[in-house]
């Protein structure tokens, strides 16, 4: 807690001379207990009674301070990117952890912020490295979009409990859709444990552990 109590009143509060001291509180609460949530300026603003606007710069003064991040939607449009919702991660699960009032663990969210951070690790050493999540009209979701240079050359989906088939027909088919989209041969699906390799509607799915991903 003094790590945020400090980036809240020191980076913030007191760089920005910000006067609505409690919303900006209230906002990074709800960012962090909403890591790998989508978000809209607009759904906050009542919530926090605030401008849209004021949601939008003070969610941007948390980035700046290097508190959270926010993934935008991949489109080849920029308007189209910077209108759509956008996921919340935060820079530390152990802070998400902490300041998020969360009821109940959620492993998987938390899995999939662990993943966001790991591309960021890597985009640092690649200046054409993108991260962007994926979503069709029909609300179809791959939560990792890498994209090197102008091609797209990576699909990751996060599903830390495969357990369930209903469950994984709906990330599986997801990731289809996407890798159809984006022209590609191979998905991959991060789990908790679950390894395996299938040929499903021509397309490669990979399932990998989390663990096993983060040490290659």
């Amino acid at each position: 807690m003094r790590y945020y109590d400090d980036v809240i009143n020191k980076d913030l509060i007191n760089r920005y001379k910000i006067r609505k001291v409690e919303q900006i509180k209230s906002l990074s609460r709800y960012y962090l207990t909403n890591v790998s949530n989508l978000i809209t300026f607009t759904s906050l603003e009542k919530h926090l009674n605030v401008s849209s606007d004021t949601v939008e710069k003070f969610s941007e003064y948390l980035e700046n301070a290097y508190m959270l991040f926010l993934l935008r939607r991949f489109s080849y449009k920029v308007r189209e990117q910077d209108k759509s919702p956008k996921k919340v991660y935060s820079i530390d699960t152990g802070l998400a952890n902490t300041v998020g009032f969360r009821f109940s663990e959620d492993l998987g969210r938390l899995a999939e912020n662990i993943v966001f951070l790991e591309l960021k690790r890597k985009a640092l050493s690649n200046p054409n490295f993108e991260i962007f999540y994926w979503k069709n009209e029909y609300h179809k979701e791959v939560d990792f979009v890498i994209k090197d240079g102008v091609k797209v050359t990576q699909l990751i989906q996060v599903c830390f409990n495969i357990s369930e088939e209903r469950t994984k027909r709906r990330e599986i088919g997801a990731l289809i859709k996407a890798m159809n989209e984006f022209e590609l041969k191979e998905g991959i699906v991060l789990t908790e444990e679950f390894e395996a390799e299938e040929e499903i509607e021509g397309k490669r799915i990979v399932f990998l552990p989390l663990w096993e991903w983060l040490i290659t």
